[in-house]
């Protein structure tokens, strides 16, 4: 059967599919609101099958019934102290870059001096040079500073005191989804932009706010330029439990994905032996 001319036929048939594939899984109590939760997340990736898309979190903490859909994306990741928590409509540089040169990194080499004031010149120099690096990093105007390295108290200083909001250690994996869904170039080197070259693409969304789930703080990127992002947040007793229940909607929505993909539908429970 194909239902996809009609829409509500189609997502009826995604959520049986759903409940099936739920059936012999550790969701089988709440297999109803899950698959409610994978129809949902899987539509709104509007047939491109990505599932970098929908980002999956475990919280411990309540039930399984609370699991919730969040449009949007979060990053499980705080906002570094002094900058602001939140930001409606910024500009988002999403980098891979070191920032952690104010202190010195000397592998296999030795220096001698014969004074700690040459010791402090030395730090000095470093200092400066990362000092640089953020004027690089504020002439593209980002609101928004999003790392996957570390980045030391000095530099942050720097970018909170222009009001740029700092994320840093944000996971690589997490990176990569921020990049696709805010529509954002990983810049990695700040020394290649000059006058005529091309600026890296910032990223952008409606608001960027810090929220509390479960006992947590996270960040959540909400409008983002690619609207078919949106989150499931899994709620459960333990870690056990979660990871179980995370592999079973994972599961379920990779069933769902293939499914949009082909449109047709074989019906079970015997269906196909009554139409012969």
């Amino acid at each position: 059967m194909d239902h996809h001319e009609d829409q509500e036929a189609f997502k009826k048939d995604l959520k049986n599919i759903a409940m099936t594939t739920l059936s012999s899984k550790l969701l089988l109590q709440d297999r109803e609101h899950f698959a409610n939760l994978a129809v949902d997340a899987v539509l709104r990736l509007q047939g491109s099958g990505n599932l970098d898309y929908i980002k999956i979190i475990k919280k411990a903490g309540g039930t399984l019934s609370d699991s919730f859909l969040a449009e949007g994306f979060i990053l499980e990741k705080s906002i570094a102290t002094g900058c602001p928590r939140r930001k409606e409509n910024p500009k988002v540089l999403v980098s891979n870059t070191p920032m952690d040169h104010d202190k010195i990194k000397i592998f296999g080499s030795k220096v001698k001096v014969d004074s700690m004031l040459k010791v402090a010149e030395i730090e000095e120099a470093e200092k400066m040079k990362m000092k640089k690096k953020v004027e690089r990093i504020l002439a593209l105007k980002p609101d928004v500073f999003i790392n996957r390295q570390l980045i030391y108290n000095y530099p942050e200083q720097l970018l909170a005191e222009k009001g740029v909001m700092v994320i840093e250690h944000a996971d690589f994996d997490g990176t990569e989804r921020l990049a696709a869904v805010l529509g954002a170039d990983i810049v990695s080197n700040f020394s290649t932009f000059g006058e005529g070259e091309a600026q890296p693409k910032l990223g952008g969304c409606s608001l960027i706010e810090e929220i509390m789930i479960g006992e947590d703080k996270v960040i959540k990127f909400s409008g983002c330029a690619a609207g078919m992002a949106c989150s499931i947040v899994l709620r459960g007793s333990g870690s056990h439990i979660l990871d179980e229940a995370e592999r079973s909607l994972h599961d379920a929505l990779c069933v769902l994905v293939a499914a949009v993909k082909n449109h047709r539908v074989v019906y079970g429970g015997g269906n196909s032996e009554n139409i012969i």
